[in-house]
């Protein structure tokens, strides 16, 4: 599949895949200056890039592993969507979850970006709902181990 990608600063960088199985491609900090993330803060990172993600497909930001478990950083939104209508730059809210100050250098990884199709739902109110084994049992019901 191709995807279309305006390139909107001189700093912007293709999304890249780390290998050839990656369902995930990497996204690249396109900022002019080096950013620094206090604890507890979350900042805009600009990628410098808009995409034409092909109807019936989003776009989900996702944390970079290495990231998040050696750093603390990760989305704030836990996954971003891109909709296939949206046109504007991709940024990522990348949130500060560790004690400590980090920075973000331009140029360097800090999400990943996979298209996947969905399903659009036709949404419609319902007196009742078929029955199931689990029922209205949620949030750990079905135990921990």
């Amino acid at each position: 599949m191709e995807i279309k990608v305006k390139k909107l600063s001189e700093l912007a960088v293709l999304p890249q895949y780390g290998s050839d199985f990656a369902a995930g491609a990497d996204l690249y900090a396109a900022e002019k200056e080096e950013l620094t993330l206090l604890p507890g803060e979350t900042k805009l990172v600009h990628t410098g890039l808009a995409m034409e993600i092909p109807e019936g497909y989003g776009g989900f930001i996702y944390a970079r592993s290495g990231l998040a478990s050696k750093r603390g950083l990760a989305p704030a939104n836990k996954v971003g969507v891109i909709d296939a209508d949206y046109r504007g730059e991709i940024m990522v809210a990348l949130y500060n979850q560790s004690g400590r100050p980090q920075r973000i250098e331009r140029g360097e990884r800090i999400a990943q970006l996979v298209i996947a199709p969905f399903l659009k739902a036709n949404f419609s109110f319902a007196e009742e709902l078929s029955e199931t084994v689990r029922g209205e049992g949620g949030f750990g019901s079905t135990g921990v181990k």
